[in-house]
Formats: structure tokens, sequence, C-alpha cells
């Protein structure tokens, strides 16, 4: 790989940590008649975060490794193709260039029919992939 592709990978994964990272969350104070106590549910504007389940935890990140792997390949994409105006009409440069365009839109194409099988999954047995619900097993109280 050159210099400039080995940076770029590096600046793109350093964004997708800094994206990704967890964030802090206000902890509630418990009353003081409660005596010491612990409280892990999320407060503010997170207390949507209580309520993740093992099935939405699953879909999201099928929804994320599909729209990372999506924005990976379009970026290689583009990456080939100015490797491919760079190289100069030099013939090992645009061989490369070419096979790194021709390498991104064959992965480009398994992200869109991986998603297109996750759609008629959907279609055909009425199962969600990207919404799933895994039943829980305590009985409901």
């Amino acid at each position: 790989m050159s210099k400039v592709t080995k940076i770029l990978m590096m600046v793109s994964l350093a964004v997708s940590l800094f994206l990704v990272s967890p964030v802090a969350t206000l902890a509630a104070t418990p009353p003081p008649e409660a005596g010491p106590t612990i409280n892990l549910k999320p407060g503010g504007a997170f207390t949507v975060l209580g309520n993740l389940t093992a099935g939405s935890i699953v879909s999201g990140s099928i929804k994320l490794i599909l729209v990372v792997a999506a924005l990976l390949f379009f970026f290689m994409l583009v990456v080939g193709g100015i490797q491919w105006i760079v190289s100069g009409g030099d013939k090992a440069g645009s061989e490369n260039a070419r096979k790194r365009i021709t390498s991104a839109l064959v992965g480009l194409a398994i992200v869109f029919a991986a998603w297109a099988i996750v759609a008629l999954v959907k279609a055909l047995f009425d199962i969600d992939i990207l919404n799933l619900i895994v039943p829980s097993l305590q009985p409901p109280v």
C-alpha cells in the first residue's frame, strides 16, 4: 500500500473510533433514606439506553456493519479513481488503480447483495433481521 493510502486508512480508523466510542452518562442520585444503591440505568437524554435488548444490539450491529462496509468500499472506489488519475499513464500504476476500483465495485456489490438477501428473508419468511426481536426467557410479570 502506498503511504497516502495508509494515512487515509489511519485517519478513517481514528474518526470511526471517535464516533463509536461510548459516551458517559449522568447517574441519578439516590434518595438519602434508600441507603447505598447503585443505579445502572442511564439518565437524562440517555434513558432510552435502558431499553436495550439483545435483539436491538444484534440488529444495530448488522446495520452498522452494512453502513461501514458500504462507506469503506465507496472510499476505496474514490481512492482507486484518484490513483488512476495520479498514475499519469504509468502502466503499473493504472493497472493497480484498475484492480482497486474493480475490488471496490465487487465489495459494494457484495454489501448490496447482503442487504438484498436480508430484504428477501423478510419478504419470504417475515423475519426482519434489521429489527430483530429475541423472545425473553423470563415469563412476563
